[in-house]
């Protein structure tokens, strides 16, 4: 077990970036650089796009930009200043980039490309070398509109971390949360940077509890308009806000899927787990026991349910199996918050006390 103090608040979705598909070239072979854990920062030389004509100048100076703070903030690059000499004219062959020059400054690898204009349209076609190998990793081409230019140069570096990594990145992920900034504590939604913050409700009273589906599609939340708590969901992309019509109390959403959030109701007595859709309909009831279940988490595959019960008296965590009904008592101290982590098969938890990760 490990054990920490500190408490995050803040809720992350992995959002696909929405560009045109590029193509990939690795020598017909899959690339990760393997390195030991805690070896030390990737040592990366990236040069500023080529252009010709001002505006597209403009675009690669932005890229650049966008591309450098980006990579600064994984915390996974030491970016190195490109040697002078580094490499000859865009659209050579890797013969005229001048390796021994990159790997007197230390380079691992090497990320050069050029930004062009195709029917309105911003075309960045970026390459990554091995400077050891001397061979192209990665070459790919992404495609967008003007006011793209920062999902463009974000594409790019998630392309370049799961690649040296094997890993998927922050890149194109939503932080959602809670905020009184206007008076009344509303909703926002921003960047994982906390760029392009906006406000994403407007309750003048209180809405709490935001959770992103995984697709990013749907945000449900607890809405205290009505004057008592109640699930409402709202389409991101038409706009539509749907609320549980059921009677009682509704709270602490969490996605089980795309199509299926979670929440606590109160309809028939008990507060209990019920699996309800993105249009606001029920689909079933998940938990039947006595006391109050709440705050589920689900395993990535959906087939696993942590929760929180005051079924033995003081809260505890279960985990619940969907398919086999199975439900499994996990912990033994008074608890708060599970939240389960299928990279790792973990469940992190928060006690009175601690933020814990049980393995």
């Amino acid at each position: 077990m490990r054990y920490c103090k500190e408490i995050f608040s803040g809720v992350f979705l992995v959002m696909a970036l929405l560009l045109l598909p590029g193509q990939v070239q690795a020598n017909g072979d899959d690339y990760i650089a393997i390195r030991k854990e805690g070896s030390g920062k990737i040592a990366l030389v990236l040069s500023k796009p080529a252009a010709s004509g001002g505006k597209e100048s403009g675009w690669a100076e932005r890229l650049d930009v966008e591309s450098r703070s980006g990579l600064d903030f994984t915390g996974l690059f030491s970016l190195i200043p490109p040697p002078l000499n580094v490499a000859g004219p865009r659209g050579s062959s890797s013969q005229s980039i001048n390796f021994g020059a990159l790997n007197s400054v230390g380079a691992e690898f090497y990320a050069g490309g050029a930004v062009v204009q195709k029917s309105g349209n911003v075309v960045l076609s970026m390459e990554v070398y091995d400077t050891l190998g001397g061979r192209p990793i990665l070459r790919k081409t992404y495609t967008g509109k003007e006011s793209d230019l920062r999902s463009i140069a974000h594409a790019f570096c998630a392309d370049l971390v799961e690649l040296l990594t094997g890993r998927p990145s922050v890149f194109g992920s939503k932080v959602v949360f809670v905020s009184n900034r206007s008076g009344f504590k509303e909703i926002y939604m921003c960047d994982y940077d906390g760029h392009g913050m906006r406000q994403m409700t407007n309750t003048r009273s209180l809405a709490l509890t935001p959770v992103l589906s995984p697709d990013g599609q749907h945000l449900a939340y607890t809405d205290y308009a009505s004057g008592r708590p109640r699930l409402s969901i709202l389409d991101l992309a038409g706009g539509k806000r749907r609320s549980v019509a059921r009677s009682g109390n509704s709270i602490d959403p969490g996605w089980r899927s795309n199509a299926e959030v979670a929440t606590t109701l109160s309809f028939q007595g008990d507060q209990e787990i019920y699996l309800v859709r993105p249009d606001g309909s029920l689909a079933r009831r998940v938990t039947n026991s006595r006391g109050i279940d709440l705050s589920p988490s689900f395993s990535p595959d959906g087939n696993k349910m942590a929760f929180v019960s005051s079924r033995t008296s003081a809260p505890q965590i279960f985990i619940l199996d969907l398919q086999t009904g199975q439900t499994k008592r996990l912990t033994y101290n008074a608890v708060t918050t599970p939240s389960l982590h299928g990279r790792h098969r973990e469940i992190k938890l928060l006690t009175r006390q601690w933020k814990k990760t049980v393995k």
